[in-house]
């Protein structure tokens, strides 16, 4: 009996070690379509593939399972509409989703396409705001906010890192509410009152001080104009209790040009003391008012920065000036800002649990509230009480949404009911009833947008310019207190009756995944998504390589059991609703397969392969491909003078281009390595500069810094330890007392063993013989492996039978019994 140590057994070890992760986000969709819709005949068989050029035609199919394939894959955390200025050109509705990504949908009356991604969020995107005609702003889990062209294809404009935890929700000044006539009125009653004051000091035998006049004069009409422009104001809100208030023109500009602003400012004399800071300043505000500088390396200037709320924010709103800002959270109360000095005005209690929506009206003098006491409440800000409380909702309020004249409210939220609410006369109607908790409301004309916690996104109908019409069909209830709503839910029947059953339009999502389990082989993952469809991905290509239906998972799970061990070489998370990989180097190349196992063809039996090398081959063959056509020669990858690695996909009959001197490295994708780039995945690495960035490997376009994939190097060898093979150890250390290199040609002799030459067979099992090419199954005699008085299949690793045959903690033993020729 042969004792085997363990090896890489490193738990022990207390020396440092500095790991990068990498990782790559898998994709099921395919760009190249717009939606497929399966429709089931029973839970083991499709029926029929319907592929249809528009989103809006899926609702024209009976109780389909609608796929959208450039679509979510997560829930939907915010919607923002952005309506047309000219009429060639459509209205654009934006999603945020917890997959990480925002689309952008163009809008008709019957379909909805998806015309743009803007991907570079790591985490959860929580809520998104437009500014102006052009600038989208976005807030995530990752901790930034990141800023985008509404009309371009999707590229990042400006990260802004300032929050310490998740950033839950923005809240921007009003979008161009005040037209153009408006603003003049203003101007032209501004001059009207001067003028009729100077008259009036004048009659009095007063005369006005021409100094004090203009001063006044000026003063006026700058508020007025400040009102009108200020619409590139955004506040934030984190986990972090912070809320930060930003100058979105001042932080995405150059930092030189913020330098010289700065600098001249501080030439004239602007700032004076050094107590007063610059007005393109980000501001932090926070109950006690308390102000600090805070220096932030991802933007140009100086913000200002205060601790913030004591808890988690989760609301925000703003008036369309900008003058008023309010905030809420786990406090349970309504803060009131002004977000122009960072001063805290007023705090409303009333609220028994976490306040989770918010709004403003226009001027800034009503508030409306929801909170998870399910509980909608009307504050005056001017009196500083609560005017109206509304028992609409039997469970948490988590999204509104009001009319232009704020006289009506549409609410959503935990019970997944939409309803419409009377300000004024309490009267309340059930709009629609959802599949899923709603998350969020977007009123655009006379329709309503809702997201939820599913993929999709519904539009239903509104009456945006007359709600009033909604009640006069009659189901309404008076929106009473709490008990009288406790009370309402729990008689039988007593359920209000929806208005409208189905919307008038969906943007199909694809189905998130729930469940998935990692099998033995370390290359394929089964997973379950919401529709109960089970799936075998293959992660070192991004596909999905079976679809068993709905079927059940653990059954399904138990069928592919294979006994194998190889090398856990990564984990895996779907957080983002599909399957994220993580590589941990160096851990990550611990683990490599036989090329003959992989299919991969032209190459010797006894080949391996490394499984996280090859993988990331393939995904960094377009960057590699790329970066050649830039630079139009080879670069350095690392400091140590290697060339950098050519990853293009080749056929596998061009020759092996040699990249280190160990003669086993080349720089062909294998097709088990090969990346689809009709749904390319995603990739997540620490950036040169020190931040985490997103992007799909087909949209590397090789100006990427070598820095940012600092597993770059690993590339070049592999640094894997060759997995032994039962057989192999056996053969070694027992029979031939000396490594297997010691045989050579193709009929050699056993070192130490008398008699002829060795022949072409070897025991498998009970000792039956079996022909093959690989140079221990050239040797006689012919041997019999045991181990837990199991017989050992000679194909086996030793990993193998350590985890399946051996299954203790001590030392692996393996027995062989020697079988001479004819036994």
């Amino acid at each position: 009996m042969h004792r085997v140590g363990s090896t890489g057994n490193a738990s022990g070890s207390n020396r440092p070690r500095k790991e990068k992760r990498f990782t790559y986000v898998l994709n099921a969709s395919d760009d190249s379509k717009v939606c497929y819709i399966f429709a089931f005949l029973s839970s083991h068989s499709y029926v029929s593939i319907y592929v249809c050029d528009m989103c809006g035609s899926c609702n024209t199919l009976l109780n389909p399972i609608t796929v959208c394939w450039n679509s979510h894959c997560a829930g939907i955390n915010c919607l923002d509409v952005l309506k047309s200025t000219s009429s060639d050109r459509s209205d654009y509705l934006f999603t945020g989703c917890r997959d990480g990504t925002l689309k952008r949908w163009a809008l008709d009356e019957e379909s909805a396409t998806c015309s743009a991604t803007f991907e570079s969020h790591v985490d959860w995107v929580n809520d998104a705001v437009i500014l102006g005609d052009h600038t989208l702003v976005s807030c995530s889990s990752d901790t930034t906010l990141k800023t985008w062209n509404c009309l371009s294809d999707g590229v990042c404009t400006k990260t802004l890192r300032q929050h310490s935890d998740y950033v839950t929700c923005l809240a921007a000044a009003g979008k161009n509410v005040t037209s153009l006539s408006v603003f003049m009125a203003q101007v032209n009653a501004v001059v009207w009152l001067t003028y009729l004051f100077i008259v009036s000091r004048t009659v009095a035998n007063e005369c006005p001080h021409n100094v004090f006049c203009w001063r006044m004069f000026i003063i006026f009409l700058f508020r007025i104009v400040v009102d009108y422009f200020q619409t590139n104001i955004v506040a934030s809100g984190g986990l972090g209790g912070e809320v930060f208030v930003w100058d979105i023109e001042a932080a995405v500009a150059p930092v030189s040009k913020l330098n010289d602003v700065a600098e001249e400012e501080l030439s004239n004399g602007i700032n004076g003391g050094s107590g007063i800071l610059p007005v393109t300043s980000l501001r932090t505000i926070n109950s006690s008012s308390n102000i600090s500088p805070h220096s932030s390396p991802s933007h140009g200037y100086v913000p200002t920065a205060a601790k913030g709320h004591k808890e988690s924010v989760y609301a925000l709103a703003m008036n369309d000036s900008g003058s008023i800002l309010v905030s809420g959270g786990t406090e349970k109360v309504v803060r009131v800002w002004d977000p122009r000095s960072g001063s805290k005005t007023m705090k409303l209690r009333g609220h028994t649990d976490n306040v989770r929506a918010l709004l403003l009206d226009s001027s800034g003098r009503y508030c409306i509230s929801g909170s998870s006491d399910s509980m909608i409440r009307l504050w005056d800000l001017g009196q500083q009480r609560c005017v109206h409380s509304y028992a609409v909702h039997t469970d948490s309020v988590w999204a509104l949404a009001s009319t232009a004249t704020f006289s009506h409210v549409y609410s959503g939220g935990r019970d997944q009911s939409l309803y419409l609410t009377d300000l004024s006369s309490r009267e309340s109607i059930l709009i629609c009833a959802e599949e899923h908790p709603i998350l969020q409301l977007a009123l655009s004309d006379e329709s309503i947008w809702v997201a939820t916690t599913d993929s999709s996104v519904h539009r239903w109908p509104a009456e945006g310019q007359s709600p009033q019409k909604v009640f006069q069909k009659g189901g309404s209830f008076l929106a009473g207190n709490l008990s009288f709503s406790r009370a309402r839910a729990s008689l039988e029947g007593s359920s209000p009756i929806p208005v409208h059953h189905k919307p008038i339009l969906t943007i199909p999502g694809t189905p998130t995944i729930v469940r998935h389990e990692v099998l033995n082989n370390r290359r394929h993952v089964l997973t379950k998504d919401t529709y109960g469809s089970v799936k075998l991905w293959e992660i070192t290509r991004g596909v999905i390589i079976e679809d068993y239906g709905v079927v059940e998972f653990d059954e399904k799970k138990k069928e592919l059991f294979e006994m194998v061990s190889i090398p856990a070489w990564f984990t895996v998370d779907t957080r983002l609703g599909s399957l994220s990989i993580h590589l941990d180097t160096p851990q990550c190349f611990s683990a490599e397969m036989y090329s003959v196992d992989l299919n991969i063809a032209g190459k010797p039996e006894d080949d391996k392969v490394n499984l996280a090398r090859e993988t990331l081959k393939g995904l960094l063959a377009h960057w590699s491909a790329k970066r050649k056509q830039r630079l139009g020669s080879q670069i350095l990858p690392n400091g140590e003078g290697q060339p950098v690695k050519d990853l293009s996909v080749r056929s596998m009959s061009h020759s092996r281009v040699e990249m280190d001197n160990n003669a086993e490295n080349d720089s062909m994708v294998y097709p088990p390595f090969e990346f689809s780039d009709s749904c390319p995945p995603s990739i997540i690495t620490e950036g040169s500069q020190g931040g985490v960035w997103r992007k799909k490997i087909t949209a590397l376009d090789g100006t990427e810094d070598e820095k940012d994939f600092p597993w770059l190097g690993y590339l070049g060898t592999s640094k894997a330890m060759d997995p032994i093979m039962v057989v192999t150890y056996v053969v070694e250390k027992m029979v031939l007392e000396k490594p297997l290199d010691g045989v050579v040609g193709e009929q050699p002799f056993a070192p130490g063993l008398t008699g002829g030459p060795l022949q072409n067979s070897v025991a498998i099992g009970d000792g039956s013989l079996k022909s093959s090419s690989r140079p221990w199954q050239r040797l006689k005699p012919s041997i019999e492996i045991m181990c837990n008085n199991q017989v050992l299949s000679p194909d086996m690793s030793l990993a193998t039978v350590r985890a399946y045959v051996w299954k203790k903690p001590e030392d692996l033993g393996i027995g062989a019994n020697v079988l001479e020729h004819g036994s």
